[in-house]
């Protein structure tokens, strides 16, 4: 069982996945950070202020806070704020993997749509055919 599971890690695919988890994490702080301190802030301003990481709806009558941090610690919340930055950091994600898939995509070779006809026989096995069918007759 351990040899098997050591032909499973060793596989390309398992390494593959593993490099690309750990990337798309790293990428995922990126964009977060992006979103949070730099695209919120501007859709901020646009808007008039607004900061949607703020935006909650007390759900007990003990929340009286006016920032979500301090709302939580006072009891349940229902932050639709941070939902909605979230929502903007996955369609910059989905963007940004759409970007990069675009670009890598030009630079890998095309593949042909139709695969090239295979090849006909040779003369010399044609003439082969042609001998053996005679000798059929």
């Amino acid at each position: 069982m351990l040899n098997e599971f050591k032909a499973f890690i060793a596989r390309g695919n398992v390494l593959d996945l593993a490099v690309a988890v750990i990337i798309g994490a790293a990428f995922g702080k990126i964009v977060s950070s992006l979103t949070d301190d730099l695209i919120m802030p501007i859709i901020g301003a646009i808007i008039g202020g607004f900061d949607f990481s703020n935006y909650f709806i007390p759900l007990s009558s003990k929340v009286t806070a006016t920032s979500l941090a301090a709302a939580r610690e006072q009891g349940a919340v229902f932050a639709y704020g941070n939902f909605i930055t979230v929502i903007i950091n996955f369609l910059i994600i989905a963007w940004c993997i759409f970007m990069l898939l675009k670009l890598v995509s030009r630079f890998m070779p095309k593949k042909d749509a139709e695969p090239a006809p295979a090849p006909g026989p040779s003369d010399e096995v044609k003439l082969l055919m042609e001998i053996r069918d005679l000798l059929k007759k």
